[in-house]
């Protein structure tokens, strides 16, 4: 959950003509987020350094940058989401975490599952998109987000992440008129997970059916 900002007039005026959705997600408290960002950039290896630095760079020059950080259990992956988003958020800005399974999500910092964020519909095919309207307050947070985090993604069908490309393509649109013709419409998205853990679960499926799911077959 956000941290609660102890200045409260300084709460409404970023939540000024804003939408509950984008207030929810300014409702932290930027100061202690600075200092445990600092104190997170300390304790980071070499290795998680340079994928924090790649990261930042592709979400600060605003190019389309999609990565995906592969490790098995415990090699701190989480850690990293953490310090990107304490950066992104210590700085008023948006940072959408997500995971693929609920107790995944409650590791994460304001962390969502990503059905729920992002209304991905239940039944999925090639041709799919998200239960997100143009102009709605869902298609706001995104539009305003600097970064996507999706942790534990090799567990969902592809078809649920390829709906989502699909989707922001199109309500980036107004905003970025090359979204159709970038990846997640240019936005900076960050995958996570162990491919070798768990794949997504396929009712009555073979083994090609089940490797035509996973997010490597997208």
């Amino acid at each position: 959950m956000p941290y609660p900002n102890t200045d409260t007039s300084f709460q409404q005026l970023m939540c000024s003509g804003l939408n509950s959705l984008i207030c929810d997600e300014l409702r932290y408290n930027r100061r202690k987020l600075a200092g445990e960002h600092a104190a997170y950039l300390q304790q980071l290896t070499d290795e998680q350094r340079v994928v924090y630095k790649s990261i930042m760079e592709a979400m600060n020059s605003g190019r389309d940058g999609v990565f995906f950080l592969y490790g098995y259990g415990s090699t701190r992956k989480t850690f990293v989401w953490k310090t990107l988003a304490s950066a992104v958020r210590s700085k008023g800005q948006i940072a959408l975490a997500v995971a693929s399974s609920g107790i995944a999500s409650l590791l994460l910092p304001g962390g969502r599952t990503a059905h729920s964020r992002f209304a991905i519909p239940l039944n999925l095919d090639e041709f799919s998109t998200c239960n997100i309207k143009q102009g709605s307050t869902l298609a706001e947070l995104i539009t305003k987000a600097k970064i996507i985090i999706w942790d534990e993604a090799p567990m969902v069908n592809r078809l649920c992440i390829e709906a989502l490309d699909r989707t922001m393509r199109d309500i980036l649109r107004f905003k970025n008129t090359n979204s159709e013709n970038q990846l997640f419409g240019g936005k900076t998205v960050v995958f996570g997970g162990d491919i070798r853990q768990i794949l997504p679960v396929i009712p009555k499926g073979s083994r090609q059916d089940i490797v035509n799911a996973t997010i490597n077959s997208s």
